[in-house]
């Protein structure tokens, strides 16, 4: 049993919370198949970041902002197989709201639409793509998910899937516990990740009025 000592979490929500691979990796393919694009390749390239910065990244000089409102639509409509994941719920519903936040890479309506398709409680605070200039990796969706918790991000502790995110987070200054979720244990060591653990059903907590204590359960610690 590993524990860990904080003042606020911050959950990334697909992967982390919320099980969209199926939905997310119909929607890519979709749009990888009308540019010509792999699609194995541009779902990954797609996990975990905003999906502007991917659309950007691959069609450099097409209007991204019609071609990433067609992506969103097709994502809110498209909500089959959306579900929570393991322990995601019951972590949830025992914390105390004040003391965390989700840190999503969706735009806030998708984020929205996601949490409600999977039962999950609405979140007092949440940080979208809508509210940042940079998403992960760089650390700014981390540093705002701390500052409207009332915290600094080396007080938080980050609960992420995606190795973009395990950078973000990092990057912050906060420490991650990475969910074996989605990814491969050997791409979380690599993007900086504290912990290693299952999913959410391995984190148990207790609290004071001050302080969070996280129980991992059969956490491997990621030393690089």
């Amino acid at each position: 049993m590993t524990k860990i000592q904080c003042e606020g979490i911050l959950f990334d929500l697909d992967g982390v919370l919320v099980d969209s691979t199926p939905a997310v990796a119909r929607v890519w393919s979709w749009w990888a198949n009308v540019h010509g694009f792999d699609a194995e390749d541009t779902v990954r390239r797609a996990h975990g970041r905003p999906s502007i910065a991917t659309i950007r990244e691959l069609l450099p000089h097409a209007d991204v902002e019609k071609e990433n409102s067609e992506v969103e639509r097709r994502e809110i409509e498209d909500v089959e197989g959306v579900v929570p994941l393991p322990g995601a719920l019951e972590l949830l519903q025992a914390l105390p709201q004040n003391r965390w936040a989700i840190v999503t890479s969706c735009t806030k309506r998708l984020a929205h639409v996601r949490i409600r398709a999977a039962g999950l409680p609405e979140p007092k605070f949440i940080v979208t793509s809508d509210d940042i200039t940079k998403g992960k990796p760089d650390p700014e969706p981390y540093q705002k998910g701390a500052r409207i918790l009332s915290l600094a991000p080396a007080d938080c502790v980050v609960m992420e899937d995606a190795p973009a995110g395990i950078r973000a987070g990092k990057a912050s200054g906060a420490r991650v516990v990475a969910l074996q979720t989605t990814e491969r244990d050997e791409l979380l060591r690599n993007a900086g990740a504290d912990w290693i653990v299952k999913d959410c059903a391995a984190v148990k907590f207790a609290a004071s009025q001050e302080q969070l204590f996280l129980e991992l359960q059969n956490a491997q610690a990621a030393f690089r």
